[in-house]
């Protein structure tokens, strides 16, 4: 996660003060853990695997 985290969001976003930085990091990170496929998951991103779980 914190190589991921640095490659995909420290070394790309641009941010002038300690709060914005906080927001899109907190963006970033409900970004990564709710709308991104995982392997753990078979290829499902989190919220595809949630919707599954309540449908059975």
């Amino acid at each position: 996660f914190n190589g991921r985290f640095r490659d995909e969001f420290l070394n790309t976003e641009l941010f002038t003060t300690a709060p914005e930085a906080q927001i899109l990091a907190d963006r970033w990170r409900w970004e990564y853990n709710s709308l991104r496929p995982h392997s753990a998951l078979q290829g499902r991103t989190p919220l595809e695997a949630a919707q599954q779980g309540v449908a059975a």
